[in-house]
Protein backbone atom coordinates (compact mmCIF):
# COMPACT_ATOMS: atom_id res chain seq x y z
CA UNK A 1 0.00 0.00 0.00
CA UNK A 2 1.17 3.64 -1.04
CA UNK A 3 1.46 5.78 1.35
CA UNK A 4 2.00 8.92 -0.85
CA UNK A 5 0.55 8.55 -4.45
CA UNK A 6 2.34 10.09 -7.47
CA UNK A 7 -0.05 12.90 -7.96
CA UNK A 8 -0.01 13.51 -4.11
CA UNK A 9 3.76 14.16 -5.15
CA UNK A 10 3.34 16.17 -7.95
CA UNK A 11 0.58 18.09 -5.83
CA UNK A 12 3.07 18.85 -2.80
CA UNK A 13 5.95 20.09 -5.56
CA UNK A 14 3.54 22.36 -6.86
CA UNK A 15 2.23 23.29 -3.45
CA UNK A 16 5.71 24.04 -2.54
CA UNK A 17 6.21 26.83 -5.59
CA UNK A 18 3.02 28.31 -4.72
CA UNK A 19 3.29 28.35 -1.24
CA UNK A 20 6.77 30.33 -1.55
CA UNK A 21 5.31 32.76 -4.10
CA UNK A 22 2.11 33.51 -1.45
CA UNK A 23 4.24 33.87 1.96
CA UNK A 24 7.01 35.90 0.10
CA UNK A 25 4.82 37.76 -0.94
CA UNK A 26 2.59 37.77 1.55
CA UNK A 27 5.56 38.94 4.22
CA UNK A 28 7.09 41.30 2.11
CA UNK A 29 3.12 43.40 1.38
CA UNK A 30 2.97 43.27 5.62
CA UNK A 31 6.07 44.27 6.09
CA UNK A 32 5.53 47.14 3.84
CA UNK A 33 2.46 48.26 5.99
CA UNK A 34 -0.46 46.54 3.51
CA UNK A 35 -3.01 45.83 5.49
CA UNK A 36 -3.63 42.13 6.30
CA UNK A 37 -6.25 41.38 4.05
CA UNK A 38 -5.31 43.00 0.93
CA UNK A 39 -1.76 41.44 1.34
CA UNK A 40 -3.53 38.02 1.87
CA UNK A 41 -5.50 39.01 -1.58
CA UNK A 42 -2.68 39.77 -3.40
CA UNK A 43 -0.48 37.02 -2.39
CA UNK A 44 -3.10 34.45 -2.83
CA UNK A 45 -4.34 35.69 -6.15
CA UNK A 46 -0.55 35.32 -7.36
CA UNK A 47 -0.09 31.46 -6.06
CA UNK A 48 -3.38 30.68 -7.52
CA UNK A 49 -2.42 31.72 -11.41
CA UNK A 50 0.42 29.60 -11.16
CA UNK A 51 -1.20 26.83 -9.49
CA UNK A 52 -4.05 26.85 -11.40
CA UNK A 53 -1.71 25.89 -14.61
CA UNK A 54 1.13 24.32 -12.88
CA UNK A 55 -2.07 21.62 -10.87
CA UNK A 56 -3.92 21.39 -14.40
CA UNK A 57 -0.80 20.03 -16.91
CA UNK A 58 1.15 18.66 -14.46
CA UNK A 59 -0.64 17.41 -10.89
CA UNK A 60 -3.79 16.35 -12.49
CA UNK A 61 -2.54 16.10 -16.22
CA UNK A 62 -6.41 17.26 -16.47
CA UNK A 63 -5.80 18.89 -20.24
CA UNK A 64 -8.21 16.89 -21.86
CA UNK A 65 -10.56 18.55 -19.67
CA UNK A 66 -12.80 21.48 -20.39
CA UNK A 67 -10.48 24.18 -19.88
CA UNK A 68 -13.30 26.58 -18.85
CA UNK A 69 -14.96 24.70 -16.51
CA UNK A 70 -11.86 23.70 -14.93
CA UNK A 71 -10.87 27.46 -14.55
CA UNK A 72 -14.38 28.52 -12.96
CA UNK A 73 -14.04 25.79 -10.92
CA UNK A 74 -10.79 25.84 -9.85
CA UNK A 75 -11.09 29.44 -9.22
CA UNK A 76 -14.26 29.46 -6.65
CA UNK A 77 -12.84 26.28 -4.86
CA UNK A 78 -9.19 28.32 -4.14
CA UNK A 79 -10.88 31.68 -4.13
CA UNK A 80 -13.13 30.77 -1.35
CA UNK A 81 -10.60 28.50 0.36
CA UNK A 82 -7.69 31.85 0.10
CA UNK A 83 -10.02 34.26 1.05
CA UNK A 84 -12.42 33.12 3.09
CA UNK A 85 -11.21 29.96 4.70
CA UNK A 86 -7.47 31.13 5.26
CA UNK A 87 -8.61 34.84 6.41
CA UNK A 88 -10.67 32.99 9.11
CA UNK A 89 -7.95 30.66 10.18
CA UNK A 90 -5.31 34.28 10.52
CA UNK A 91 -8.03 35.43 12.44
CA UNK A 92 -8.26 33.15 14.50
CA UNK A 93 -5.07 31.94 15.25
CA UNK A 94 -3.97 35.95 15.49
CA UNK A 95 -6.63 36.32 18.06
CA UNK A 96 -5.90 33.26 20.33
CA UNK A 97 -1.87 34.12 20.23
CA UNK A 98 -1.31 37.79 20.22
CA UNK A 99 1.98 39.17 19.33
CA UNK A 100 2.71 36.11 17.24
CA UNK A 101 4.93 36.25 14.53
CA UNK A 102 2.90 37.32 11.14
CA UNK A 103 4.01 33.97 10.02
CA UNK A 104 2.60 31.59 12.18
CA UNK A 105 -1.50 32.36 11.11
CA UNK A 106 -0.22 32.61 7.49
CA UNK A 107 1.61 28.80 8.35
CA UNK A 108 -1.33 27.69 10.19
CA UNK A 109 -4.22 28.77 7.15
CA UNK A 110 -1.80 26.92 4.78
CA UNK A 111 -1.99 23.92 6.15
CA UNK A 112 -5.79 23.66 6.28
CA UNK A 113 -6.12 25.22 2.82
CA UNK A 114 -3.96 22.44 1.81
CA UNK A 115 -6.56 20.22 3.01
CA UNK A 116 -9.63 21.91 1.26
CA UNK A 117 -7.69 22.27 -1.92
CA UNK A 118 -6.52 18.99 -2.58
CA UNK A 119 -10.07 16.99 -1.87
CA UNK A 120 -11.87 19.68 -3.67
CA UNK A 121 -8.93 19.48 -7.11
CA UNK A 122 -9.16 15.67 -6.98
CA UNK A 123 -12.83 15.06 -6.39
CA UNK A 124 -14.55 18.40 -7.88
CA UNK A 125 -11.94 20.48 -10.25
CA UNK A 126 -9.72 17.67 -12.43
CA UNK A 127 -11.77 14.77 -11.45
CA UNK A 128 -11.45 12.38 -14.42
CA UNK A 129 -14.67 11.43 -15.70
CA UNK A 130 -14.99 8.38 -18.01
CA UNK A 131 -15.50 9.22 -22.01
CA UNK A 132 -19.31 8.69 -23.14
CA UNK A 133 -19.29 6.14 -25.32
CA UNK A 134 -20.51 6.79 -28.97
CA UNK A 135 -24.04 6.01 -29.09
CA UNK A 136 -24.66 2.36 -31.60
CA UNK A 137 -20.81 1.58 -31.22
CA UNK A 138 -19.64 -1.84 -29.54
CA UNK A 139 -18.78 -1.93 -25.90
CA UNK A 140 -15.13 -1.77 -26.17
CA UNK A 141 -14.11 -5.05 -23.88
CA UNK A 142 -16.85 -7.40 -26.57
CA UNK A 143 -14.66 -9.76 -28.34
Amino acid sequence: MRIVTSTQLRFGIVGIGNTLVDVLGYALLVTLGVPVFVANFLSTTAGMLLSFTLNRNFTFRAKDGDIRRQALLFFAVTAFGLWVVQFGVITLVSHLFPGVNVLVPKGAAIVVGLFWNYLLYHYVVFRHRPVSPVPGAAPADSA
